[in-house]
Parts: C-alpha cells; sequence; structure tokens
C-alpha cells in the first residue's frame, strides 16, 4: 500500500498531472492487479446484501417512483430493475437509479465509519446496470466494485467531508468513477477525465448548497443524479 500526500494547491500553483489525485485514483482503477478468491466471494456478498436490503424496501414510496421512472425508458439490452421480471431491460442509467433507490431506502446496506463515514455498497448499482448493458462478464464487474470500495473506502479514511459540512456521499462520485474504468477497461487518462468532472461537480456544489439549510435533500438529489450520468456516459 502507498500513502500519498493531499493538499489544496496554492494560488497560481500548479501540479504535475501524476500528483494530481484524480490521476492517484485512476492509476488504482487502472492497476491489473489480479483480484484474489476471497476479495471475489466478499464482493459477491455485497452483492447480496445489497439485494437483501433492497426488497424489503420495494413497495416503499421512493422506490416506487424511481422504478416507474426507470420503466419509462426501455432499452433492449439494459439493465435489470430489482422487483421487476429479468426479461425488462431499461437504460442502465434508469436501472441504476431505480435499484439505488432501493438499495438506500431503508438505510441498512454496509457501513464503513472512519475519519468519515460511508455507504460503499451505493457503488454497485451503477456498476450492475453498467455492465449488464455493456455485456462484460461477472469477472469484469467484480473488479469494478471492488476498485470503487477501495477507492471509497479510502477517500473516507483519509478525508473528513462531514465536518466541513459536505456530505459523504461526495466521495462516492469518484469511487464510482474509478469502478467504471476498471468495469470497462478504459484507459488512465479517461479514468482521471471522469474522476475530476465527479469531483469538481460533486464538493464545490455540496460546499455552496450546505450554506443553506433548505438545500440539503437537493444536494443528495443531485449528487445520485451525477452518479446516474455518469453511468449513462459509460453505457452510451
Amino acid at each position: 500500500m502507498r500513502d500519498h500526500e493531499v493538499r489544496v494547491q496554492r494560488p497560481g500553483e500548479r501540479f504535475p498531472r501524476e500528483r494530481e489525485l484524480a490521476w492517484r485514483l485512476a492509476e488504482v482503477a487502472a492497476d491489473p492487479v489480479p483480484v484474489e478468491p476471497e476479495v471475489a466471494e466478499m464482493a459477491a456478498n455485497r452483492v447480496l446484501d445489497d439485494v437483501a436490503v433492497a426488497l424489503p424496501a420495494l413497495d416503499r414510496d421512493p422506490p416506487a417512483a424511481a422504478r416507474a421512472q426507470a420503466l419509462a425508458h426501455p432499452r433492449k439490452g439494459g439493465g435489470t430493475v430489482l422487483g421487476l421480471d429479468p426479461a425488462v431491460r431499461v437504460a442502465a442509467e434508469w436501472a441504476a437509479w431505480a435499484n439505488g433507490a432501493a438499495v438506500r431506502e431503508l438505510d441498512f446496506h454496509d457501513t464503513f465509519l472512519a475519519a468519515d463515514f460511508a455507504h460503499p455498497g451505493d457503488n454497485i448499482p451503477p456498476l450492475l446496470a453498467t455492465a449488464q448493458q455493456r455485456r462484460r462478464s461477472g469477472a469484469d464487474l467484480v473488479r469494478g466494485i471492488v476498485t470503487a470500495y477501495e477507492v471509497q473506502v479510502a477517500l473516507t479514511r483519509a478525508i473528513d467531508l462531514h465536518s466541513h459540512r459536505i456530505d459523504h456521499v461526495a466521495h462516492l462520485g469518484p469511487s464510482v468513477a474509478a469502478g467504471l474504468g476498471a468495469l470497462l477497461a478504459r484507459e488512465a487518462l479517461d479514468r482521471e477525465q471522469c474522476l475530476v468532472l465527479l469531483r469538481r461537480q460533486a464538493s464545490p456544489l455540496g460546499r455552496r448548497l450546505a450554506e443553506r439549510q433548505e438545500g440539503a435533500h437537493l444536494i443528495a438529489k443531485l449528487r445520485k443524479r451525477l452518479v446516474v450520468g455518469l453511468a449513462h456516459a459509460a453505457a452510451a
């Protein structure tokens, strides 16, 4: 394991690309290290965990509404939606939206506590939907999930967003981007560009809106849309 010092650039200062956090996270996504069988088994357990907490929530209003929205976007060969027949396929970004809403509704899925806190299982719905639409293998999906977990856990250990009034979901954008990069085997530059986009959209927006209490729910909705948007771009 390598430790990286992360700090904000001073006015007028420019880091070499290789020192930027997004590039280093992209390198993690590009790392061809083999996934050990024990790790693959644990990734499968996390998928089961997501499904287990999503199923009891399917009849609640938010997941039902998200599922109805997904049904308005059918796509041949797209992603499946929890609670629907597996033959029903919708566009990957809408499958990610519907399944992510169901997984998140009861807030009972896996939790990681460190400098901040996180639900790394949130990474799985967009990765699974993209894997289905792009016809990726189970091994590809496992690599994407493991990468996303590694990135979100590392960010949660090192960067405390909560004390700065930024919701921990901001760490989810970069982790999903890294997971999609590993899943789709994109070049490091593509991964880095996705990571920069998600980080710039998630964190500054959160800081601005968090200054107003009424913006708290809007922050969460916008960040979910960012994750869905990235899945759409990756699956196009």
